[in-house]
């Protein structure tokens, strides 16, 4: 198969979907990669270090899409990407379709084979390609929430573990998955006061016995949610229903009831956010401010530490490239049923549920594809 790399295009995003050594291995088993000039160099990846490994390099994204049979990105493509891609073609990406009714069309009308790396399920009920990216997000939210809190964002003016004779900053997280365990875990790093809602019984369990009495567990309802969301300084929003969008957990009823400078984090914007509030932003805008309520919601967090992100998603997806790339993707996915759980759009059909309910539009079988 003949499999390509293009420079990521979205705002601040210099991530790539292989890496040299993801390159090499696809190349050992008589694929061939073709990438497009300095696609790597935000990372610190030469064109040397790509050839060196078997690999093309083509000098745009235009040649790219023009040969490969499939593409592998990190981000969902841009609208000038999805006018590139052909009938057949298959993309191998993030593509957070839910709440996006344009790149969903496009991707439709392109007839391409969109596999999404967030709908990729395993034996564990996990998501293992979205997993790398989610623990980045969850450690960085606090990272970025403890900036956002400083008087010059806008936030209150608040160190977030305190100092001896001064309380830390409340923080709580709601959802208790990868992003909110990684979140709670450098939050009670820090020294905050933190507190995990979730609505899984079971998880909370699991996470009282990992963290023990540095946290508070609270199972999540309309008033825990609202009672501590409105006593903290910052709200770390780590919710997932996978393919869909995100539920509006966080009412502006309830943000304009919080402290003025304090601060919403919110992980699932890429979803759509779970915040009422929340709107996308970018790594050279990432912060607004409602109701003196300062928000972040940049849709690529991972995106700020690219060199990290691209070798943890890369441990995570080198092995489904490998399976689709060795056998077609028709055969991997009746191989592997968890494959086939991230296949979302096949040459004109939506192919998830998740995905068609969200935006209203018609669902075809993943099976019926695969006939």
């Amino acid at each position: 198969m003949l499999i390509g790399v293009v420079k990521e295009i979205k705002n601040h995003e210099y991530r790539v979907g292989l890496t040299p050594a993801s390159v090499r291995e696809l190349t050992h088993y008589g694929h061939h990669v073709v990438v497009e000039k300095n696609a790597g160099e935000g990372i610190g990846f030469s064109n040397e270090d790509y050839i060196a490994f078997g690999a093309s390099i083509l000098n745009s994204s235009k040649e790219v899409f023009a040969n490969a049979d499939m593409i592998v990105k990190v981000k969902e493509p841009q609208s000038e990407e999805c006018a590139m891609l052909r009938e057949g073609q298959l993309l191998f990406t993030y593509l957070h379709l839910a709440p996006d009714f344009p790149q969903t069309m496009a991707l439709l009308n392109a007839k391409c084979i969109g596999i999404a790396y967030e709908t990729v399920t395993n034996d564990h009920g996990g998501l293992p390609l979205l997993a790398p990216m989610s623990e980045v997000a969850g450690r960085m939210s606090i990272q970025v929430g403890a900036t956002a809190l400083q008087k010059e964002p806008g936030g209150a003016g608040i160190l977030l573990g305190g100092v001896p004779g001064v309380a830390p900053a409340k923080v709580t997280i709601i959802g208790g998955g990868a992003a909110g365990t990684e979140a709670l875990r450098i939050a009670v790093g820090m020294g905050a006061e933190a507190v995990v809602i979730e609505r899984s019984l079971r998880r909370l369990q699991e996470l009282d016995l990992l963290f023990g009495s540095k946290i508070k567990t609270i199972i999540s309802t309309l008033e825990s949610i609202e009672h501590y969301v409105c006593d903290s300084d910052l709200v770390i929003g780590a919710v997932l229903l996978p393919g869909a969008a995100a539920p509006k957990l966080v009412t502006h009823d309830m943000i304009r009831k919080m402290r003025r400078g304090s601060v919403l984090v919110d992980i699932a914007i890429d979803q759509g956010g779970c915040f009422e509030t929340s709107k996308p932003t970018t790594h050279a805008a990432p912060t607004y401010t409602i109701d003196g309520i300062v928000h972040y919601c940049v849709t690529n967090i991972p995106g700020a530490v690219p060199r990290t992100s691209t070798f943890a998603l890369n441990n995570a997806t080198l092995p489904y490239v490998l399976a689709i790339a060795n056998k077609g993707y028709k055969q991997a996915m009746l191989d592997d049923i968890h494959l086939r759980n991230g296949l979302n759009v096949h040459k004109g059909r939506l192919t998830h549920p998740a995905v068609a309910n969200a935006l209203n539009l018609e669902y075809s079988a993943v099976e019926n594809a695969l006939l």
